[in-house]
């Protein structure tokens, strides 16, 4: 299809360049703007299930992404003092492969995809007027923009959702993460001495450690863990140093091969894990949002970039469905077919009890963004 009226999507993060690519090869008019001044590989592990690799195959990337991962049989659920394996969810079956992948090569990936012409770096939004006809953007760098339509794919301190619902800082849920990656010959010593998962979480009472490979050729190794501490004063960054000594601390107790784990990573980060509550609206006039900027939630169920590729592909197949002439209709629908499952899988990933004793994850992994049936308004289905 074509269209000749426009659409602004604000952050080219993983939520942001997938439903950039989306849009545009079902032929929308979309720019991506990111206010970045580059592309950076930024992050760490990520996992994307097989709800999400379906997306990846209609955004023609499926082959590429199974290249750059790791494609683990199943997720493992280990006792972090015994090593006994608590549960164990088998992750093949569901029509596509689940891959644990480093993010910034999964996020090279989509912004490659993307046209080029279309992508602006440099653009940190500063204000987004709405008319009756149009929106117009205005960024800190003097430029301006008329569009039709704003997503906002802006993240957890999103503009477009301070627009929409006013200031508010995110929620400090309790909880920080640490991250360090494993290579080199520090993994090859490690992998001699421990039969290491491809992709394991190991539970305590009150914390846990996530541990994957995160390439093809398993010479990365990752993890990234949930911690009960105190606030950080992180000085507006987004993450902070870390050190063997406060994992050590953390993880007293813990199974050997967690301890040889911390011993052998390298540059340990810390960050606070912020939420937010689930939001009244999604959309208002012309603004939408999608990702973390509408659901944000803690990483405990690596379903959070999951949940803005899905909600990217849902919102494509609304704005397919009715035009952006009515892109009222179409916010709608996409908040009617999205919120439920959005809001389920924020609730039980914030309360950190996935995969925590054996149960069925096909709720997560078998659901298809692009083929599950499209819940109309008045109650009909599409």
């Amino acid at each position: 299809m074509t269209e000749s009226k426009k659409i602004a999507i604000i952050g080219a993060g993983l939520g942001g360049a997938a439903a950039g690519r989306l849009l545009q090869r079902a032929g929308f008019d979309v720019d991506v703007y990111e206010q970045a001044p580059e592309f950076s590989r930024i992050g760490a592990g990520i996992h994307v299930g097989p709800n999400i690799v379906k997306i990846f195959r209609e955004m023609g990337l499926e082959q590429e992404l199974e290249e750059l991962g790791c494609d683990p049989d199943a997720w493992t659920s280990r006792d972090g003092s015994t090593g006994e394996i608590i549960a164990q969810a088998n992750v093949r079956g569901y029509g596509a492969t689940y891959i644990t992948v480093h993010r910034g090569d999964m996020h090279a990936l989509q912004v490659s995809s993307l046209d080029q012409s279309k992508l602006h770096y440099g653009k940190k939004l500063e204000s987004a007027v709405q008319h009756n006809d149009r929106v117009e953007l205005k960024f800190n760098d003097g430029t301006t923009a008329t569009v039709d339509i704003v997503i906002g794919a802006d993240g957890i301190n999103s503009k477009i959702r301070e627009l929409l619902l006013g200031e508010e800082a995110p929620l400090y849920s309790g909880w920080v993460g640490h991250r360090a990656l494993i290579k080199g010959d520090k993994l090859k010593k490690l992998q001699a001495e421990y039969d290491l998962d491809d992709c394991v979480k190991w539970w305590h009472e009150d914390r846990h450690m996530m541990a994957y490979y995160t390439t093809k050729k398993r010479d990365e190794y990752y993890y990234v863990t949930g911690v009960p501490h105190p606030p950080l004063d992180t000085q507006g960054r987004s993450f902070l140093e870390s050190s063997h000594e406060a994992m050590y601390e953390a993880f007293e107790g813990f199974h050997p091969c967690i301890q040889a784990m911390i011993e052998a990573s390298e540059n340990i980060t810390i960050w606070p894990l912020n939420n937010r509550n689930p939001l009244p609206v999604w959309s208002e006039g012309r603004f939408v949002l999608l990702g973390d900027a509408c659901h944000p939630m803690k990483p405990h169920m690596a379903q959070g970039a999951g949940m803005a590729i899905e909600d990217a592909a849902m919102l494509t197949r609304c704005l397919l469905q009715t035009g952006l002439d009515d892109y009222t209709t179409a916010f709608k629908l996409y908040e009617l077919n999205r919120k439920d499952r959005a809001t389920k899988v924020q609730a039980v990933s914030n309360a950190n009890t996935f995969l925590k004793q054996p149960e069925d994850p096909s709720w997560v992994y078998a659901y298809d963004a692009l083929t599950t049936p499209i819940v109309q308004l008045a109650g009909e289905v599409a």
